[in-house]
């Protein structure tokens, strides 16, 4: 039997029509290829709002993928659970997601692995209508070659918890860590930068733990922290703009960050 989760947000967050959404992430795409890294990072922050407001910086980080899009075979995609009420870090029944661009299929095994965690749960309705992930599959389709995906849509678990996940996970360099996230929500354009800019910092001094105020993604991001504090990963913020500056009005604003991790160079 089919179980392949349908596109819920094609037609408001992102375009319907396949041409017409590759064309726009082809533009972001093509306005962010500067500054490219040589190797590639081991971990992605990007937003999930509406392409108008955040793609240009949730492009910023998908750019960086471009010279190892070859040897990208799975995907860990972590963001918030925004609609459903979710017990730890749930895995679709699905086994498989559909997006305009095609379908992207799930890795049944790593999700076996990932079962055995204690914070684990299988929630097809965590995912039916949850936009944190569905938003960055046209960007992982038009960077990567084919890959397996590991979508987690993250509830009410601790750092700790989190870090196990990806620790389970974490693979070798065929394996790329996903981390869906805005940062404040609704505030004035002048207060949001500078919480924004805290968040920012906070982020690349690997300090924290962070807020759900400050990102309504705070506990996947707290929880990558975590392992990355422990792997010794290098980040940098490759963006930091807000729907002010992209397609909003400048009254209430949601900031967007993107943000690369790179493990420490190799002997």
């Amino acid at each position: 039997m089919d179980h392949t989760r349908k596109p819920a947000f094609a037609g408001s967050f992102y375009p319907e029509r396949a041409g017409v959404l590759q064309s726009q992430i082809d533009d972001m795409l093509a306005a962010s290829r500067t500054d490219i890294a040589s190797r590639p990072p081991k971990v992605l922050i990007a937003p999930h709002a509406g392409y108008v407001y955040s793609g240009p910086i949730a492009a910023s980080a998908y750019a960086r993928l471009a010279p190892h899009c070859a040897q990208i075979r799975r995907v860990l995609l972590l963001g918030p659970a925004h609609r459903a009420p979710v017990l730890g870090l749930a895995l679709p029944a699905s086994d498989a997601f559909l997006t305009p661009l095609g379908t992207v299929r799930i890795d049944t095994e790593a999700a076996k692995l990932a079962q055995r965690l204690p914070s684990v749960v299988v929630d097809e309705a965590a995912h039916a209508i949850e936009h944190a992930l569905e938003v960055h599959l046209p960007f992982l389709q038009t960077v990567l070659d084919e890959f397996g995906l590991l979508p987690f849509a993250v509830g009410d678990a601790s750092a700790d918890e989190v870090a196990q996940v990806l620790d389970a996970l974490w693979g070798g360099d065929e394996t790329l860590i996903v981390i869906s996230s805005d940062l404040s929500h609704h505030l004035p354009y002048e207060r949001a930068c500078a919480v924004d800019a805290f968040t920012a910092e906070t982020v690349v001094r690997m300090g924290g733990p962070i807020d759900h105020e400050q990102a309504c993604g705070a506990t996947p991001i707290n929880g990558l922290l975590v392992a990355a504090r422990r792997r010794g990963l290098e980040p940098v913020l490759l963006d930091l703009r807000n729907s002010g500056d992209t397609a909003g009005d400048r009254s209430r604003v949601v900031g967007y960050a993107a943000f690369a991790f790179y493990e420490p160079h190799r002997n």
